[in-house]
């Protein structure tokens, strides 16, 4: 499919319904309200196709940035075509879950996710502790990169609740992800699950909640799941 067929495919099976609740989620025009159920017959059609993804992304459409991510290589960009990619990210669909999604998987998502967590902008940084905790879901860490997480934990436990909105969103998220998929890292995750606590985040009066760390990491041990990675 040309770029031109998959956004008259957006614009024809968009609603406004769907535009509603997603501007509430923090979504801004140009898009259509094009549900992920209709944006996964684009990616089955077309599956992987990385110039197509490009092409789409920079319409600067909300719905064509998700389904970009959906489609592209991972294992295709380059270290600036990613920073491209999460500058234009203005909102948690794309910062937290387009952006993590390809950049977990590329040779150099992890490094740059590093830098990602430093940055003065909330959704650039949130798209770091999201991209990290999607390493760690799909990876086993070697030594190095256990005492980089380990090091993490501690600045989230330090820092979460100082954090800008959707910056604390992904670090809580992140403790999740140390205590669910890395068992080397369990122990020190519920104790600061613990001790952060609540983890206050404004979801645009939606009815999206904060999930409680604590609660989800022992969810995933008693269902015997602790350690074990996602495949995709």
């Amino acid at each position: 499919m040309t770029s031109d067929e998959v956004m008259q495919f957006l614009q024809d099976h968009g609603s406004e319904q769907t535009r509603k609740v997603l501007r509430k989620h923090g979504a801004r025009d140009p898009f259509y309200g094009v549900r992920i159920s209709d944006l996964t017959i684009i990616q089955k059609k077309v599956k992987k196709d990385h110039n197509l993804a490009l092409k789409l992304y920079a319409t600067g459409n909300s719905d064509a940035m998700y389904l970009a991510g959906m489609i592209a290589d991972p294992e295709l960009f380059d270290r600036a075509t990613l920073q491209e990619w999460t500058k234009k990210a203005y909102w948690y669909m794309i910062s937290d879950y387009t952006i993590p999604g390809v950049a977990s998987r590329s040779p150099v998502g992890f490094n740059l996710a590093l830098e990602w967590i430093d940055s003065d902008s909330e959704f650039v940084a949130s798209a770091g502790w999201a991209t990290l905790s999607s390493y760690i879901s799909l990876y086993n860490l070697d030594q190095d990169k256990l005492i980089i997480f380990d090091n993490l934990l501690e600045r989230v436990e330090k820092n979460l609740h100082h954090s800008k909105n959707r910056v604390r969103y992904t670090m809580n998220n992140f403790i999740i992800a140390c205590g669910s998929y890395q068992k080397e890292l369990n122990e020190k995750a519920l104790k600061f699950s613990s001790s952060i606590g609540k983890v206050s985040v404004d979801m645009g009066g939606t009815a999206c909640k904060v999930p409680d760390a604590k609660q989800y990491i022992n969810k995933v041990i008693s269902m015997g799941k602790l350690g074990v990675k996602r495949k995709k």
